[in-house]
């Protein structure tokens, strides 16, 4: 497994129903997830959950664009060949002309080096927290973590 990357100036798009199935991603989704558009349309976005991912960060991205909020967060993707890929998301909400949530649009940028230094060992400490305790211990290390700084993820997701 090789880390991939992308151009600073490259922009991964994708977007979801309310469920999380693919309704669309552009030409770098594709390319980065190493699957087929035929492929990608319609399965659950989770298709590229990378294992070194914590739950809880998703959890709180769900929580946060159920609300109609949009959230940022740093995110390892995993490829269709098992190669992996550092994104800094930002995710929104899609209205229809009601204003109801239709979907989840995500745009992701390459994240700086730096950022992901920092995010990589929290991300582990969270994984092995979910596996020896469950979401509910991890949870609570990252409200503790959070607590520490400030008190709301967006703020510290934008400081790093």
């Amino acid at each position: 497994m090789r880390e991939l990357t992308f151009q600073d100036n490259e922009i991964i798009v994708s977007k979801t129903d309310t469920d999380g199935r693919i309704t669309y991603g552009n030409n770098l989704f594709l390319k980065m997830a190493g699957y087929s558009e035929k492929e990608l349309l319609g399965a659950p976005h989770n298709i590229i959950r990378h294992p070194d991912m914590p739950k809880i960060v998703f959890k709180l991205l769900w929580e946060t664009v159920r609300q109609g909020k949009e959230v940022y967060a740093y995110v390892i993707n995993k490829s269709k060949n098992g190669d992996f890929y550092w994104v800094f998301a930002n995710v929104t909400p899609s209205y229809d002309h009601n204003r109801n949530i239709i979907g989840y649009h995500s745009v992701r940028r390459k994240p700086s080096q730096k950022a992901v230094n920092i995010i990589k060992p929290l991300y582990k400490e969270l994984l092995n927290a979910e596996k020896s305790g469950g979401l509910h211990t991890s949870e609570k290390m990252f409200n503790d973590l959070l607590s520490a700084n400030g008190g709301r993820y967006d703020k510290f997701i934008l400081s790093i």
